[in-house]
């Protein structure tokens, strides 16, 4: 089975694996620009990994997952 990420990602990384996709900038992922990524930079973010792995990310991601478990 494989999977299609391109409404996921820039036209021009549709094509791309997702190491390669980790290891693109930002605005690789739909909807960001290169704008983005200067603002990402300036918090330490270079990549679609590193923003992945971004504390803040994962905390909310975290936050999102459990607030549908809430009573």
């Amino acid at each position: 089975m494989a999977l299609n990420v391109n409404k996921l990602v820039d036209k021009a990384y549709e094509d791309k694996s997702f190491s390669e996709l980790l290891a693109a900038p930002p605005s690789a992922l739909e909807g960001l620009t290169t704008k983005h990524d200067e603002v990402l930079a300036g918090l330490g973010i270079k990549t679609v990994g590193d923003l992945a792995k971004w504390k803040y990310a994962e905390r909310a991601a975290a936050i999102a997952a459990l607030a549908e478990f809430q009573a």
